[in-house]
């Protein structure tokens, strides 16, 4: 295998489809990482797909993503997909509501990164961060969306920060602050809406990005929507 993709979230939508993009090259080891194994078990067959069970809201998850990394000693990409979405009027959000997106949405990021990071540093690599454009400063923001938009925002300042502390090594970051696509948890928090891009479709862009923007930049926060603003 040529390089090793770490995709965490991985079980639906989105990050099913970035499984089953980077799996059609046989040169690619893909480390994918849900909750849900029943349902990544059923998606991917490739001889090239490791399916791992992780929980992010584990209070030793850490230490729980380290061992599952320890056959692994260099990993090239690292895609942080993995969302929570609560749909509820600030008042009625629950301290369990808000402190589960920021567990999943923000914490873990940061915590699963200080695991990858040491398995980056020789020969470097390219971590992308999943946000939301309801996270990125000036687009149009949803009411009920409070916990979820602002905890993945936080990721957003997070991305600029690791930037700048890691300039000096091989490793980049960039976030992706992700329009509207049609996946299960958009259904769940917005039935009846039709997005405007299929989850394949936004997969195959984030592969892409994953794939060869550090090449070009670091630290960057992109918009990436069909809407206006």
């Amino acid at each position: 295998m040529n390089k090793t993709v770490l995709i965490i979230g991985a079980s639906r939508g989105i990050g099913r489809e970035l499984v089953l993009n980077f799996a059609q090259d046989s040169s690619v080891r893909v480390i994918a990482l849900s909750r849900n194994v029943k349902a990544m078990k059923e998606s991917f067959s490739a001889p090239n797909v490791d399916v791992f069970g992780f929980d992010l809201t584990s209070p030793k998850r850490k230490e729980e993503l380290a061992e599952i990394l320890s056959p692994y000693p260099h990993i090239d990409f690292v895609i942080n997909n993995a969302g929570m979405l609560v749909n509820k009027p600030f008042l009625e959000l629950t301290s369990k509501d808000i402190r589960g997106c920021y567990e999943v949405n923000a914490m873990s990021v940061m915590e699963c990164t200080q695991v990858v990071v040491p398995r980056m540093l020789a020969a470097g690599g390219h971590i992308v961060n999943i946000s939301t454009m309801g996270g990125f400063q000036g687009t149009v923001k949803f009411p009920g969306l409070s916990a979820y938009s602002s905890s993945k925002a936080a990721v957003v300042s997070f991305t600029e920060l690791f930037a700048e502390e890691f300039k000096d090594t091989k490793i980049a970051m960039n976030c992706l602050c992700l329009g509207a696509a049609q996946t299960e948890m958009l259904e769940e928090a917005f039935p009846g809406y039709e997005a405007p891009l299929t989850a394949q479709q936004m997969a195959q862009f984030i592969c892409d990005f994953t794939r060869n923007s550090h090449h070009y930049m670091r630290g960057k926060v992109l918009p990436v929507s069909l809407s206006t603003p």
